[in-house]
């Protein structure tokens, strides 16, 4: 039976509690608030050394019908308790891959990388997928993530997994490869100019006449970028074209 326990090991362990400073993390918390007003995303953050939640935002994409209070008071239990059992093996292991990762790389560096994976949440008896990010917030001088920010926002895949660990700065990023246990360097596709426009306009609303329009193209003409979009960002539709382009900062 899996527990909390479970999702803190060695490599994400707070060896230098001397360093926390609680006074500052009201900061992140506000700057967490500040955020969450601003979006439809949950927020939430991650004590690695307190192991549980010090913000959740009321947000409710990740509530799953509880409070903000419930969800804090739970912590890691919620994994447990709102996630199928069969992708909670899932969780832990990306952990475990993911500080793998993360401390291989120079201390310095770390703050510049996020994770992203897909997994599914059960809220009033239903599966739903969601993408979550998460990256830190502040590091102790060993670099171990003392806070770290999440982002929950909705999946454009149909399945769980979808591991990539991401650099701020570059187009490539390393996907995880769970049989092989290995990170596979990976580039972000590139969207051009007019397909940008199409997933702008479409995002306002615009039907693809609408967008030929505005856009001084035909509607085959738009019908072309619409497939090169997808083919590109591996979706079936607009609407799924919308949460990758959006998660993946593409536009």
């Amino acid at each position: 039976m899996k527990t909390t326990d479970d999702f803190f090991i060695p490599n994400n362990e707070v060896k230098l509690p001397e360093e926390l400073d609680y006074t500052r993390a009201i900061e992140y918390i506000r700057s967490a608030e500040a955020f969450s007003r601003s979006t439809y995303q949950s927020v939430y953050i991650i004590d690695y050394f307190r192991q549980n939640f010090l913000y959740v935002s009321p947000n409710p994409m990740f509530l799953c019908g509880l409070s903000p209070e419930q969800v804090m008071k739970l912590g890691y239990r919620f994994y447990l308790e709102y996630v199928p059992e069969d992708e909670q093996s899932f969780l832990i292991d990306l952990n475990r891959a993911g500080f793998d990762f993360f401390n291989d790389l120079p201390v310095e560096e770390r703050k510049d990388w996020y994770i992203s994976y897909d997994f599914h949440i059960i809220n009033s008896g239903k599966k739903i997928l969601i993408n979550h990010k998460l990256t830190p917030l502040t590091l102790t001088s060993d670099g171990r993530i003392w806070l770290a920010l999440c982002v929950v926002s909705a999946s454009n895949h149909i399945s769980p997994g979808h591991i990539e660990i991401h650099h701020t700065d570059s187009p490539d990023y390393f996907e995880y490869n769970r049989l092989t246990r290995r990170w596979d360097r990976r580039s972000m596709p590139t969207l051009t100019d007019g397909e940008k426009s199409v997933i702008t306009l479409s995002i306002q609303g615009y039907t693809m006449n609408e967008i030929g329009d505005k856009m001084c193209l035909s509607p085959d003409t738009i019908k072309k970028y619409r497939k090169q979009i997808f083919e590109k960002l591996g979706v079936r539709n607009i609407s799924e074209a919308i949460i990758a382009a959006t998660n993946n900062k593409l536009l």
